[in-house]
């Protein structure tokens, strides 16, 4: 919906409450007309209900309305003397509108010293339940996410059973597009492996001031560009078109930034052709061909020893050698002093052997996954030139990315040498928003920006800053425990991750006991 539509939509929802409430607006000695003012009518509303102001605040935030609206309409007709529980049932069934009835059709009196406590602890609980879950909603959706690490391609830095605190707060928190959906879940809704939202009503796009921009070598979470399936059901052949804030949610290290231009050169990052430096905690990891001396390997040993996690399999049984899927350069240096290997080589794809996956999916590049390149990061308010060679790397942006999720109707076609644009001949376009470049520290083990292209500003949810739990599951079976030196570390930083979980008990033991404290003076006066 565009804004106009907003717009348009909201004053009908006003009208429908005027039409369903002024009566009862009278009855509680208010005014008739106060029923139709927008936002106005909110605030007499709470007083009427006997309820704080600023829950009118909560009546406008999406997917806790959804929570905020039925709470309301129940508080309603039980402050013109409806409590029962058949009350309540039509008022929630009926979307609300067996308010009109009551205002219309029943002669109810306003209670005005009507008490607020629930009269059931039944009642108690739901109440406390409805309001946790607003809470958390609030946090989850505008200051911190959990996230969990369910992939390899940010491992040695990120390691697979992280699981993370991702603040809205650093690059601004986005306002939901979506504006009904399940609370707190993502695409799905789990053990039932349904939708969890509906396409429809969508809110345009928004997105509150942060404090920091999205620099190069940020660890970034953002939502999947290209996704078209639900999220238990990855690369299944059900496809549809999905919102923004509901596309997978991966994780991945910014390499390119708005304005760079990037090239991979034997595996090696290369902006505006210089190399690109990583921070210290950065472990990039490439897959080898490891030749051994014929007493094979042991698996636990690679683990415990060398700290080799992601798979290895036979490459070339005949001449007893393995594949390495990933190791990083600390695994490496020790490992080739590993007594069973005879040689360790570094797959790397050699310049012109050209990979059809990668970005842009044309078949007229030689790119490959460590020699790709040069790409031009695009960057709001510039322009480029538009023909029939550059038009793959920016016809997804021009007719989906800053299409559809801004609301305009693009649609690129072509006709001979001549690109148009909704039917008329362009030459060149001017970027609407900002991109990304994403890529994973595991370079062979990870889907990214090379095989999927630019990275949306809008698509951005937010920065890792925090490793709050890690549990180790090796897929082998041979470990499965917490890692204890990981709890409470920074994501960013330089050198080794440093632990303040101690100080996160230390600073718990004051807290409860200073709260044990003052409910026992509290005691003592009573």
């Amino acid at each position: 919906m565009t804004i106009v539509q907003w717009i348009i939509f909201f004053l009908v929802i006003q009208a429908i409450h005027g039409l369903g409430t002024w009566k009862l607006y009278v009855k509680a000695g208010r005014q008739a007309w106060e029923a139709f003012i927008p936002v106005y009518n909110a605030v007499v509303l709470m007083k009427i209900i006997n309820r704080p102001w600023w829950w009118t605040i909560l009546l406008f935030v999406p997917i806790v309305n959804l929570i905020m609206f039925p709470v309301v309409w129940v508080e309603t007709v039980r402050s013109f003397g409806k409590h029962s529980k058949a009350d309540t049932w039509l008022t929630i069934l009926t979307l609300g509108f067996y308010i009109y009835y009551v205002n219309y059709a029943l002669d109810v009196s306003y209670v005005e010293d009507r008490s607020l406590t629930p009269r059931t602890e039944a009642g108690e609980w739901v109440s406390s339940i409805l309001f946790a879950v607003v809470a958390a909603t609030i946090v989850h959706t505008y200051f911190i996410q959990p996230f969990t690490i369910p992939t390899s391609s940010l491992e040695k830095t990120l390691l697979v059973g992280d699981f993370l605190f991702v603040s809205k707060l650093h690059y601004g928190a986005r306002t939901p597009k979506t504006t009904v959906s399940f609370p707190m879940v993502h695409d799905t809704i789990p053990f039932a492996g349904i939708k969890s939202y509906t396409n429809w009503p969508q809110l345009p796009y928004f997105r509150l001031l942060g404090f920091e921009t999205i620099e190069r070598n940020d660890i970034v979470v953002f939502n999947w560009p290209v996704d078209t399936v639900p999220y238990f059901r990855y690369r299944g052949k059900e496809t549809f078109k999905k919102p923004i804030d509901k596309k997978s949610n991966y994780v991945k290290r910014t390499v390119g930034v708005p304005g760079d231009s990037l090239k991979i050169v034997d595996g090696k990052i290369y902006i505006d052709n210089e190399p690109l430096q990583l921070p210290d905690r950065a472990k990039p990891q490439y897959s080898y061909i490891v030749e051994g001396k014929g007493k094979g390997f042991s698996l636990q040993n690679l683990y415990q020893t060398y700290d080799i996690t992601d798979p290895v399999g036979w490459y070339n049984q005949a001449k007893k050698q393995y594949y390495f899927t990933s190791l990083s350069e600390e695994a490496l240096e020790r490992f080739k002093n590993h007594p069973n290997v005879a040689s360790i080589e570094r797959i790397i794809d050699s310049t012109g052997k050209a990979e059809v996956s990668t970005f842009p999916n044309t078949n007229k590049t030689d790119w490959n996954r460590d020699n790709f390149g040069p790409i031009y990061i695009p960057e709001a308010g510039k322009t480029v030139e538009i023909n029939r060679e550059t038009l793959p790397f920016y016809k997804r942006i021009i007719e989906t990315y800053e299409g559809e999720e801004m609301h305009l109707e693009n649609k690129i076609t072509t006709k001979g040498t001549q690109v148009l644009l909704n039917g008329n001949p362009i030459d060149s376009y001017t970027f609407k928003q900002n991109y990304y470049f994403m890529m994973g520290d595991n370079r062979h083990n990870s889907e990214d920006s090379r095989y999927w292209g630019y990275v949306p500003e809008n698509h951005v949810v937010g920065k890792p800053v925090l490793v709050w739990m890690s549990w180790d599951a090796n897929g082998q079976g041979f470990s499965n425990k917490i890692r204890w030196e990981r709890l409470f570390t920074t994501v960013g930083g330089d050198g080794k991750p440093v632990s303040y979980f101690y100080h996160f008990l230390i600073i718990l033991v004051i807290i409860f006991g200073i709260n044990f404290f003052w409910k026992k003076n509290k005691n003592k006066e009573k």
